[in-house]
């Protein structure tokens, strides 16, 4: 099956996918993708011969706020109503209009990136333990960090095989007859 909504939009960006449906035609059928998250958008799909093609401009995607949103295609005949595909969409801020300091990272690299600072700031502690009157301070065991961003790099690099269309075991199987 072919997957028709975009899995991510970048607002301020113009968007334009081509939807070719032989059981739907536009001449017959409209098109609607319904998107809801941090706000509600409807964006009814432009007739391109017997194809639907959803179209908005970088001023209209520029306006959308950026989050998750969960989507679904419609086509309806103007009595039935059809659910063509639904899915989760991230809608990611127009960086034309972000203001100061901004980071972009996901969840994934930001976690990563913290854990990676703890371990580069214990390397100068020896201490896993102290206590100062009645206060006591324990800290997470190296052998745990280590895992535990070991476990957040191999997330990561799932991330960026599946951000490039590669399979989720990310290795290429040669094969010789």
């Amino acid at each position: 099956m072919t997957d028709y909504i975009p899995r991510q939009i970048k607002a301020g960006i113009t968007l334009d996918v081509p939807v070719s449906l032989t059981a739907y035609p536009a001449g017959e059928w409209q098109m609607r993708l319904i998107l809801r998250g941090p706000q509600g958008v409807d964006l009814l799909a432009e007739q391109d011969g017997d194809a639907h093609r959803l179209l908005a401009s970088a001023e209209t995607t520029g306006a959308w706020l950026p989050g998750d949103y969960w989507a679904s295609l419609r086509v309806s005949d103007g009595y039935e109503v059809v659910e063509v595909e639904a899915a989760s969409v991230r809608v990611s801020a127009d960086l034309a209009q972000v203001e100061g300091v901004y980071d972009g990272r996901g969840h994934v690299q930001r976690v990563l990136a913290s854990i990676e600072a703890v371990i580069e700031g214990r390397a100068t502690k020896d201490q896993a333990r102290y206590k100062i009157n009645n206060r006591e301070l324990e800290r997470t065991p190296i052998s745990d960090l280590l895992a535990l961003r070991d476990k957040y790099k191999d997330e990561a690099r799932r991330e960026r095989a599946a951000a490039k269309g590669q399979t989720l075991l990310g290795r290429r199987v040669l094969v010789r007859f």
